[in-house]
């Protein structure tokens, strides 16, 4: 296994850690459509070793393991995320990445008025430049 990554010991938390890295990666490699022609939704063993570090046979028994709970589809050596898979995929990576994806100081929230209105924009972005101003002495 990698050794950046660092899997529980125990089987069920690894296969916790193992599922979410997995439904990860997959769902991060569907949007950037790494796969080529009919495959670019579709990984296998060897992208899961390149991308994780797994051992590409130790990954395929990780694949396989997520085909029987429904988060994956399998077609030969190619697995694809089921309707499940797509839903818990962007679930993990979101959660994965949501410390660099979340406003930053003086940056407005999803839910911030200025999103739906330019004239709340301007007031927003006029209320951090004065903010910004009173505390830039």
């Amino acid at each position: 296994m990698d050794e950046l990554l660092h899997p529980p010991k125990s089987q069920a938390l690894r296969e916790m850690f193992w599922r979410s890295e997995i439904l990860q990666v997959i769902y991060w490699l569907r949007g950037e459509q790494f796969g080529l022609g009919e495959f670019r939704d579709q990984a296998d063993a060897k992208m899961l070793e390149r991308f994780l570090g797994v051992d590409a046979e130790i990954g395929v028994l990780y694949l396989d393991l997520l085909v029987d709970r429904g988060d994956l589809e399998r077609d030969d050596d190619r697995y694809r995320l089921s309707e499940e898979g797509v839903r818990e995929g962007a679930l993990e990576f979101a959660a994965s990445w949501s410390d660099l994806t979340r406003p930053t100081h003086g940056e407005c929230s999803a839910d911030c008025w200025c999103h739906n209105s330019p004239d709340e924009a301007a007031a927003c972005q006029q209320e951090r430049a004065a903010a910004h101003a009173d505390h830039d002495h």
